[in-house]
């Protein structure tokens, strides 16, 4: 199972692995408890682990650096519902960086709760690499540019070609 494929579905608890998405939907694997169900888009929405950025008193930093401080760190990992208290203490030791006025505490406890589902399921946590995909977009986008030039001709010509447009107006009456 690789990082890049876990989802966080809004109104579900805990973690999931996007097997197949259609377009009304998703069908996820649960991490917990291994079953896998079909979660309408029409009721919940999916969050990629990888999307996921944390406010921090500069840039924004990827939820990847924040599980890698925990990871390294020497702190004990509260549990995730202890008190808030301890929980604020612990990121203020762990990722002094963070902001926390605008990182709540139920955040935090959530990312406390997905490190230890990571963990248990020995998923390694980093992004997928972005280093090869870049020169395929360029080479993507540069295809569509040169085909977009040579159809634009072809659109004109052709409109200059056709009939003129019948007009609709209204009759008048004798």
């Amino acid at each position: 199972m690789e990082y890049n494929k876990l989802v966080a579905v809004t109104g579900l608890g805990g973690l999931f692995e996007l097997i197949s998405s259609k377009a009304d939907g998703g069908i996820v694997r649960s991490l917990e408890d291994k079953s896998t169900k079909f979660v309408s888009n029409r009721l919940h929405s999916f969050s990629h682990l990888e999307s996921i950025e944390i406010y921090t008193t500069g840039n924004n930093v990827n939820l990847v650096e924040i599980l890698e401080a925990i990871k390294n760190s020497k702190e004990k990992a509260p549990d995730a519902k202890a008190d808030n208290k301890a929980i604020k203490s612990y990121f203020e030791k762990v990722y002094p960086e963070m902001d926390f006025e605008r990182v709540y505490v139920s955040d935090m406890k959530k990312m406390i709760k997905w490190y230890e589902i990571i963990t248990k399921n020995n998923i390694e946590i980093k992004l997928s690499s972005e280093t090869t995909e870049e020169p395929a977009a360029e080479a993507v986008t540069e295809k569509k540019a040169k085909s977009s030039a040579k159809a634009a001709p072809a659109k004109a010509a052709a409109v200059k070609n056709a009939p003129a447009k019948k007009i609709n107006t209204p009759r008048k009456m004798a």
